[in-house]
């Protein structure tokens, strides 16, 4: 297979102002809370009483959820993401996977304006620097869509080209995204998601900024060489493709053009494979975050392309790349060798020093949070390769961590930073369960704790 991720939802010019992509935000509130009433009505005729949570959290309300925030692009759809992988605590799985179509495919700009761009970034004479330009992206997502470029030179490159006016709209997106965010029935009343937004908007920044991406990825290059293991026949290899400066500018990365297909495509792969590429990602996440110091904190699934033909992974998408200090990868390794050890007390103490709980937390909530890290550690703890497949691990942490999240007196999120470095072994064990794969997490983290 050589496919790129999957094929854009549809061509829709990019919403650009604060009043036009507020009448977006406004629809889909709206959109919601119609679905919301007639869902409600139907199951009121049916004898039950539905909570106000249930009759906004359908399949119906998440598919024109996804569909608006496919069309706004930019922030709005970087939300739709973070639900996607991080809702698997809280969402049913219905909405969440109906959001999952945000991670690797959005509605595509029109020629038209995808020319407005080019000219804007390389001149009215911008075609005479191809050989060949193909007008069809080959991906799309929220900040920006991929192209496929030739240069006279012979160079092959992929172009992520941004949709115009994202950089412009991210503060009055979140701005608009916390207002979404208390439409009933989506969060809990007491919950304060202003500093997740806040780290959400900031991220953002980060990401539209291409120069800023090109230098994390070269220096993610060197931080990936500096800690190689060596060669690995049990996985496969890792590549980075390399930026082109000549091509590169504020709106417009230009890279290598890197064959291969976003390894979720490879379900019906024989097991071994399976099992080697969900092995090299989760050694990956591990080497990131202990070794290098330095995480790609987007697990979106369509960043990892599997290279058949050069048996390599290929690794995209760095605007959200994050240093991680020596005092965070303490505290991840002291809870790593809570849960291995299955030690709750030493648990509670590792999770009140990261962060994840605070002295004055309720008791029962806290002891909640304990017990729901315990339960996603079980994979450390198992003998031998976890068979992700098999397990109805995130089922049961579904269970409960919505049952919490939910409950009276609900009262604080984990630091921003904890959040999105979670997100990544999240993405990572997801990824597993995908695939179906067989593991084993203690000897991946072994060393390391």
């Amino acid at each position: 297979m050589t496919d790129r991720p999957r094929p854009p939802r549809g061509v829709a010019p990019v919403p650009q102002g604060r009043t036009r992509r507020l009448l977006h935000f406004g629809r889909a509130v709206g959109e919601m809370a119609a679905g919301a009433a007639a869902e409600g009505l139907t199951r009121l005729a049916q004898g039950e009483r539905p909570k106000l949570a249930q009759v906004m959290l359908t399949p119906a309300n998440a598919r024109r959820l996804a569909e608006r925030l496919s069309t706004l692009r930019g922030a709005a759809m970087k939300l739709g993401q973070l639900m996607s992988m991080d809702g698997h605590g809280v969402l049913p799985p219905e909405f969440a996977a109906l959001l999952s179509g945000l991670r690797d495919a959005a509605h595509t700009m029109p020629k038209t304006q995808l020319v407005d761009v080019l000219q804007a970034e390389y001149g009215a004479q911008w075609h005479t620097r191809f050989r060949r330009f193909s007008f069809e992206p080959v991906a799309s997502a929220s900040i920006g869509q991929v192209h496929r470029a030739e240069t006279p030179d012979g160079r092959v490159l992929a172009l992520k080209i941004q949709y115009p006016g994202v950089r412009d709209s991210i503060d009055s997106d979140v701005a608009n995204l916390a207002l979404l965010a208390r439409t009933p029935g989506l969060t809990p009343p007491g919950v304060d998601l202003a500093a997740t937004l806040a780290r959400v908007r900031e991220q953002l920044h980060r990401e539209t900024d291409y120069r800023a991406e090109a230098a994390s990825m070269a220096q993610y290059r060197r931080a990936l060489d500096a800690t190689h293991p060596g060669d690995d026949p049990d996985a496969p290899g890792l590549f980075v493709p390399a930026v082109h400066d000549d091509f590169s500018t504020g709106h417009i990365l230009a890279t290598d053009f890197a064959d291969g297909a976003p390894v979720e495509r490879w379900v019906q792969a024989p097991q071994a494979q399976r099992d080697a590429l969900a092995l090299a990602l989760c050694r990956l996440s591990v080497r990131e975050f202990f070794r290098m110091r330095l995480v790609q904190t987007d697990p979106n699934f369509a960043n990892y392309l599997f290279d058949e033909a050069r048996q390599r992974l290929v690794l995209l998408d760095f605007g959200a790349t994050e240093a991680v200090t020596a005092q965070r990868v303490e505290h991840l390794r002291e809870i790593g060798r809570a849960l291995r050890n299955d030690d709750e007390p030493r648990l509670a103490a590792a999770a009140m020093a990261a962060g994840f709980t605070d002295a004055v937390d309720p008791p029962a909530q806290t002891l909640g949070v304990v017990r729901m890290m315990r339960m996603a550690g079980e994979p450390l703890r198992h003998p031998g390769a976890y068979d992700f497949g098999g397990s109805d691990l995130f089922s049961r942490t579904f269970t409960q961590g919505r049952a919490q999240f939910f409950a009276e007196g609900y009262a604080r999120t984990p630091p921003a930073d904890l959040l999105f470095l979670q997100r990544k072994f999240i993405g990572s064990f997801m990824l597993c369960a995908r695939l179906r794969a067989k593991v084993d997490l203690a000897a991946v983290f072994g060393a390391e704790l």
